[in-house]
């Protein structure tokens, strides 16, 4: 009887084991192991900031939407101090801004319990535009300030026609606006009060196309063949001489969260830092990290 009940328990484990090997084989595979499923991400993602950059977080919001059709991302626009305004407040996850945050917007959003976390996504130079019909093509860095403070009035004085100088410049909400003032104009000096404030780099493209005596300054990815981009100190804007430097007026591009994100968003960030999201930075003529 004990040999029997012996054997009954070998074969009563035999089945068992062989049970258990069916069940972690893929059939349709000849018998490899499954493997577990990713589950759908899914769940919304509010985005606000840089106008240079709306272009840019459009399409990243497409194509992830279009990957993961359980994901709504939204983008607006308004300036980068319109985005950390928002995310200072609460009402965004992200911040898109073409500059560093400032000592008191970190001061204000930590005093309201946000934790503002600085995130490098792309790298843009700042291209200054002239109308196709303005014969001058270079400035150096000197003259460029100097326009824009309201020292140099005339074509004339840099070599050009005799017509008074026509400035266009994006809004203090403007991230481009304040960069430009910083490494142009001067941290302690003001843009001239001629200077005709727009509310999009695309309103300044339009206005130099427009008007022979303009001149304005956008990110890359604005550049048309519609106007003329002016070499500053002998090097020309463009997404070459910005990821290597010799372009003097060039800067970082950054999106801004509360605290270290994780789940939907870090999924959305980590996507934007990868392959396909810096491939499309190339796409809408800006510079990858790499």
């Amino acid at each position: 009887m004990k040999k029997i009940a012996v054997l009954g328990l070998a074969f009563a484990l035999a089945l068992s084991a062989a049970g258990l090997a069916g069940c972690g084989q893929n059939q349709q595979t000849g018998g490899e192991p499954a493997e577990p499923e990713t589950p759908a991400l899914s769940g919304t993602i509010t985005i606000q900031g840089s106008d240079t950059m709306v272009n840019l977080a459009t399409a990243w919001a497409e194509k992830f939407m279009d990957e993961n059709p359980e994901v709504e991302v939204t983008v607006q626009g308004g300036g980068s101090g319109t985005g950390i305004a928002a995310l200072i407040n609460g009402t965004v996850d992200f911040a898109n801004a073409s500059r560093e945050m400032k000592e008191e917007e970190i001061a204000e959003a930590e005093s309201k319990g946000i934790n503002p976390v600085e995130h490098k996504v792309a790298i843009d130079g700042i291209a200054v535009i002239v109308n196709a019909a303005n014969p001058v093509e270079a400035l150096t860095m000197e003259q460029l300030g100097k326009i824009f403070r309201g020292e140099i009035t005339n074509w004339k004085e840099v070599g050009g026609p005799d017509k008074p100088i026509v400035l266009l410049s994006r809004d203090s909400s403007s991230g481009t606006y304040e960069y430009f003032k910083e490494e142009v104009v001067g941290k302690d000096k003001e843009y001239a009060k001629t200077a005709k404030l727009l509310p999009s780099s695309q309103a300044i493209v339009d206005e130099v196309k427009a008007n022979e005596a303009g001149i304005g300054y956008v990110g890359l990815g604005y550049i048309s063949d519609d106007v003329k981009v002016v070499a500053i100190d002998g090097v020309k804007a463009s997404v070459e001489t910005a990821k290597d430097g010799t372009y003097p007026i060039a800067r970082y591009l950054y999106m801004y969260s509360n605290g270290e994100v994780d789940g939907l968003l870090k999924a959305y960030l980590d996507w934007v830092l990868g392959p396909e999201g810096q491939a499309l930075v190339a796409d809408e003529g800006f510079v990858p990290l790499q």
